[in-house]
């Protein structure tokens, strides 16, 4: 059994095509922690999960992030950052210590569910890692401490670590993952705003594979 970090954007959906290709039994999950997409992000990850007819569990852990001073919360008046990864010094959309806390509590659903490996969708930027939480030494340092944690029965598959979100996108287009159904913006509009550092990432990723941004 895998379980897959599951935000019903990009890389997470992809994520899920190529861990459903190698294990039908699927636990997909989805955080919400009060952010300001959540919503969207919601329907996505939903509509994924019913495409691909796997099992799909919402955790609220708005507590947990009650206090952050990212622009992603809602908690907060912040305008999010525009402009593509890179080409701006006013990123303000990390949500402290996000994927470490999120890979902590999936593996221990991993063990209470006797999943192997924990599915999470990290790639790289073009202008380098952007978000500390989703570099290769993070993600290695997480699955050291996981297997240990989890006296090796859990470990992070992180197929996308080293890659960028065109290369994501070239391998969903192989396993016709239905993008059309997946939602990337931070300000949580619908439609998606066109302008955040995701908004960018995705319409470059799909432009560059020759696709139409959906």
């Amino acid at each position: 059994m895998k379980l897959v970090l599951l935000s019903g954007g990009v890389d997470s959906s992809t994520a899920l095509a190529l861990a459903k290709a190698i294990d039908p039994d699927i636990l997909a999950i989805t955080f919400t922690y009060n952010q300001q997409h959540e919503q969207m992000e919601l329907l996505a990850a939903q509509k994924v999960s019913e495409y691909y007819q796997v099992r799909h569990k919402i955790m609220d852990l708005s507590s947990i992030f009650s206090d952050s001073q990212s622009a992603l919360s809602l908690n907060n008046d912040i305008p999010i950052a525009e402009g593509a990864y890179g080409e701006t010094n006013e990123l303000n959309t990390e949500v402290e210590f996000r994927n470490g806390v999120f890979l902590a509590i999936l593996a221990s659903l991993a063990k209470q569910y006797r999943a192997d490996e924990i599915y999470f969708g990290a790639h790289q930027d073009e202008s380098g890692t952007i978000y500390p939480d989703c570099s290769p030494e993070f993600i290695q340092t997480m699955n050291q401490a996981i297997q240990l944690g989890t006296n090796n029965s859990v470990s992070i598959k992180a197929p996308f670590m080293t890659r960028l979100k065109k290369d994501i996108v070239a391998t969903g287009i192989e396993l016709e993952v239905p993008y059309e159904l997946t939602y990337s913006c931070y300000k949580g509009t619908d439609p998606a705003c066109g302008v955040c550092g995701t908004c960018i990432d995705r319409k470059k990723a799909f432009e560059a594979n020759g696709l139409e941004v959906a």
